[in-house]
């Protein structure tokens, strides 16, 4: 257990987690044509997609698995955006998650779909911002008002708005 000013983090990671999970909106449904909607319907039997169904995972410059290669790596025939993964595969993830009865686990990979369309620098600003005494109230509601406006990134706004409540309650925000 790690302590922080006189707080175990890990019983405050918890409790938030506890309390989000209590009140976690199911994601929103997607405009035609948006990364939601063009996730295909997978099941159990798909997985590993990587093994089973390599024609569904692609990059997100729309290279399949098999255009990734080693000698196309070494001739820089290979970009980092082209090994990142897209949504669309974490959302396929989360479907067989939830399939096998892993509905934390779905969570965390619904997150992180949404999290694939923030700009890196940006998505550590948002980690730092969370530490407890980092960041006022309102800097945390505006971090998810941003999440959600500017990014469509519903569940994360949910959480960080939870983290805000569960802040203010244990007085773990910056004064």
């Amino acid at each position: 257990m790690v302590n922080l000013n006189g707080t175990d983090v890990e019983s405050l990671v918890r409790e938030i987690l506890q309390d989000l999970l209590k009140e976690m909106p199911q994601p929103v449904s997607s405009k035609p044509g948006s990364a939601s909607a063009q996730t295909k319907t997978v099941t159990v039997a798909d997985y590993p997609l990587g093994k089973k169904r390599p024609d569904l995972v692609k990059t997100p410059t729309g290279k399949g698995l098999n255009e990734i290669t080693l000698r196309d790596a070494l001739n820089d025939k290979i970009q980092a955006e082209d090994v990142r993964i897209t949504p669309e595969t974490l959302n396929m993830q989360a479907q067989i998650a939830e399939q096998v009865n892993r509905p934390q686990f779905a969570r965390n990979l619904r997150r992180a779909a949404e999290l694939t369309v923030i700009p890196d620098q940006r998505v550590l600003e948002i980690y730092n911002a969370l530490r407890p005494y980092r960041s006022t109230k309102q800097e945390l509601m505006t971090i998810a008002e941003e999440l959600e406006h500017t990014y469509k990134a519903q569940i994360n706004a949910a959480f960080v708005r939870q983290a805000a409540d569960v802040y203010e309650k244990r007085n773990r925000l910056r004064k």
